[in-house]
């Protein structure tokens, strides 16, 4: 199949009374089928059409994930046109506004809870003729629209014109225009990245390779739909295979909804979720915090249940191997008393996480292989529509990205270009259908990023003896030594963040510089709740003093002698600390929309703190720049 609709149409043909949308308004999930998502797709085309969309036009989708979002998207794609979906987490009206101008979009299609983000900069935008309101909105005015008008103007012109509508859609070919996908924008204006027809059924195609996603499958799609992940791996590999999708119940703010997703995972009762290492994160604080909250006992079976799965599952490609078969009674007995009962608070039918975005640190996934839901790692990016390798429950490795998806060629290159052998770190290269057309309107970043065909992912990486592809990192982002040497800090990172209760995140930083340096960001409640434990107060010396000299204790786990030494290279671990009175957050733009830290932009805030970070003065973790953050963290109200 060669485009979105001959997916779409086929998976319509094969499975039309299956439910493909699962939605919660108000009491319970209801649930929409293929036929039935058909007709709305239909008529919301018919509407466009309606309105004068032409092939090529471009229109812009903002909403939380819901039915109206697939019918959406799929309607401007009948309809000819290209669709340009925006993250809804874009707060700044310049972010919205040059994604709008830079595209030329004609039409936003907006729900309820964001129109208020381009009230006023819809008139700044000559080329905007219309705005589609997803849900009826006060203040509207000369070119808004609701939605259940277009559906409503698309049946008529059905009734006089079907003919040319069919006609319409059929014509539409694989090379086609389907998508253009905003980056994030960490380092310059972002780049749209254009994805045809072809791009997505292709990627689609490769996922399926990778596993069998039978018809009676079901997930709670819990990331933004205009995720390039959630969108391939989820929207249209299910579509693909006459499964379904439920939307998370919307709340009146975002932190509601978020609220919502707990229920909404014991309602849907998934088979598996796609997620990323923040929300993977969460999952593994909820459960702890669960286990805490039943006593001692409680947690020392817990603890003793994951030691013992630790050691039976191995890396999971061995699992149950050798001696490790010894455990398995022991295995079974804990899942049966303890980890089963975990599942159950994913609905019970979960069988796995998939886990795309960022890295997810090795324990992480360890941690959720012996509860029975493994959370297995995939790597991919938007420029290849994204899916590249992904482990799957037939075949898979921890620490790994997984293998290959089928029909695309990998290579491993050194800074020349030169094609590296196996087991040699280099940058990631990859060939195939899924690979993007190119950058909007951007030639120049689109020639620099694809050579002869061959997209160069600016990731490190390298492919073990079994088929394996271990992601090191982003070039970008890389240690650089003042002997030239290069290391990639991402899952050391991780490891800091995630093996310890008492840091939040950290960023480790090294310039062509003698050392290392970190900037960690504490957790203030679980610092709050060691002071009450030592009873320190946080006003006091001592007692900041003591929070430093922790910090710094947890970090030295990691040094010869200690629980940690053997997991990274002494070398890379920072001689000196800066602790910081602020996290990385969306709001001060030092994450980004898949929560990832944006290093260009923390260099530059902080560059006086990096700077002083490489004095004698700071090699003492009770140095006054310390001692002053840790004042203001723990003191604020």
């Amino acid at each position: 199949m060669q485009t979105i609709i001959e997916l779409f149409e086929e998976s319509v043909k094969k499975y039309g009374n299956n439910p493909l949308m699962l939605e919660k308004r108000q009491k319970d999930y209801e649930s929409s089928s293929y036929h039935d998502i058909r007709k709305a797709v239909f008529e919301f085309a018919a509407g466009l059409m309606s309105l004068g969309v032409e092939k090529g036009d471009r229109i812009a989708l903002l909403s939380e994930g819901r039915n109206d979002w697939v019918i959406s998207e799929l309607g401007v794609l009948y309809a000819g046109a290209i669709n340009i979906p925006l993250s809804v987490k874009l707060g700044d009206a310049s972010e919205i506004k040059f994604r709008l101008a830079h595209s030329g979009s004609k039409i936003i299609i907006i729900s309820g809870g964001h129109a208020h983000k381009i009230r006023n900069l819809k008139h700044e935008l000559p080329e905007l003729e219309k705005v589609i309101l997803l849900d009826h909105y006060d203040e509207m005015d000369s070119k808004d629209l609701l939605y259940k008008d277009v559906r409503q103007m698309g049946k008529e012109f059905l009734v006089n014109h079907a003919d040319k509508f069919n006609a319409s859609w059929s014509t539409i070919k694989g090379d086609d225009y389907a998508n253009i996908c905003y980056t994030s924008g960490t380092t310059a204006d972002p780049k749209g990245i254009i994805l045809s027809h072809r791009n997505y059924t292709a990627n689609v195609e490769q996922a399926r390779s990778l596993m069998d996603v039978p018809q009676w499958y079901t997930t709670l799609l819990i990331l933004p739909w205009d995720h390039a992940f959630a969108h391939t791996a989820g929207i249209y590999t299910l579509i693909a295979s006459g499964a379904s999708m439920a939307s998370i119940q919307a709340g009146n703010t975002p932190l509601e909804t978020l609220k919502n997703i707990p229920q909404n995972i014991k309602e849907v009762k998934p088979v598996f979720l796609l997620s990323v290492p923040a929300l993977a994160k969460n999952f593994r604080k909820n459960i702890e915090g669960g286990v805490r909250q039943k006593g001692k006992l409680a947690k020392h079976l817990f603890n003793a249940g994951l030691k013992t799965a630790y050691a039976y599952n191995g890396n999971g490609w061995n699992r149950g191997r050798g001696f490790r078969i010894l455990l398995k009674p022991m295995v079974k007995a804990f899942d049966a008393v303890l980890f089963k009962k975990v599942r159950e608070n994913f609905g019970g039918r979960l069988r796995f996480f998939i886990g795309g975005g960022a890295l997810l640190d090795l324990e992480l996934q360890r941690f959720f292989y012996a509860l029975g839901i493994p959370m297995f790692q995939g790597y991919g990016l938007s420029e290849a529509s994204p899916i590249i390798s992904s482990n799957s429950e037939s075949r898979h490795k921890l620490g790994s990205s997984g293998y290959l998806v089928s029909d695309l060629e990998l290579r491993i290159c050194d800074e020349n270009r030169n094609e590296l052998p196996a087991g040699e770190k280099g940058e990631i290269v990859v060939r195939g259908e899924n690979v993007m057309k190119g950058y909007w309107k951007n030639q120049e970043a689109t020639e620099s990023i694809i050579v002869d065909g061959w997209l160069y992912t600016g990731d490190m990486g390298y492919m073990d003896k079994d088929g394996f592809l271990y992601v090191l990192g982003r070039f970008k982002s890389l240690l650089i030594s003042d002997d030239g040497e290069k290391y990639s800090p991402e899952g050391i990172e991780e490891a800091f963040s995630e093996q310890s209760r008492y840091i939040e995140q950290c960023m480790l930083y090294n310039n062509q510089n003698p050392y290392t340096i970190a900037l960690i960001v504490p957790n203030r409640e679980e610092m709050k709740r060691w002071l009450k434990e030592k009873n320190l107060r946080p006003e006091t010396l001592e007692g900041q003093e003591a929070l430093l000299k922790l910090i710094e204790m947890e970090l030295n786990e990691y040094r010869i002698g200690r629980k940690f030494e053997k997991m990274f290279p002494q070398r890379w671990l920072p001689a000196s600390i800066g602790v910081l009175d602020e996290g990385f957050t969306e709001s001060n733009t030092l994450l980004n929309s898949t929560m990832k830290i944006v290093r260009g932009r923390i260099t530059e805030k902080y560059k006086d703190r990096i700077n002083y970070l490489y004095t004698t003065e700071a090699k003492d973790i009770c140095n006054s720049e310390n001692l002053d953050a840790i004042n203001k963290l723990m003191t604020q109200r």
